[in-house]
């Protein structure tokens, strides 16, 4: 995974590394993007790491996926890897609250984002799933 926004930054990059824009609420989790993948959106798959660190922009680390953040974005689904760092053991109960409670504010953010930028399509948070304990 390539991380793009590291935890507790303001500044949503994009893939490429351009900034996309600057939210009022900071980022929880080190979020990025899974390289070789390919999301509904046409981008690689969206990933955030649970855990205490803080990656820089551009760092390169192995993950386990452990769930999924299914959303809309303008209509689109836009699913995110719920991830850890390999090795670093399953998100607990209390990640998973954060996990949930960061994306049904961000969704109302990027609602109205989407709206600014003339993309009125639906924006909406589906659930939040948990892969089976291995």
């Amino acid at each position: 995974m390539r991380v793009e926004v590291p935890r507790g930054s303001f500044v949503k990059r994009r893939p490429d590394g351009s900034v996309d824009f600057v939210s009022p609420l900071p980022s929880p989790f080190d979020y990025g993007s899974i390289e070789d993948t390919l999301a509904p959106d046409g981008d690689p798959m969206d990933a955030l790491i649970l855990g205490r660190q803080r990656l820089v922009v551009g760092a390169r680390v192995e993950v386990e996926v452990w769930g999924r953040v299914d959303m809309l974005d303008a209509g689109v689904p836009d699913p995110k890897c719920v991830c850890t760092i390999r090795g670093g053991g399953p998100p607990g109960e209390r990640d998973w609250r954060r996990v949930w409670a960061f994306f049904a504010r961000y969704v109302r953010l990027k609602s109205a984002l989407n709206w600014v930028r003339g993309a009125a399509r639906p924006t909406r948070l589906l659930g939040v799933t948990r892969h089976p304990r291995r």
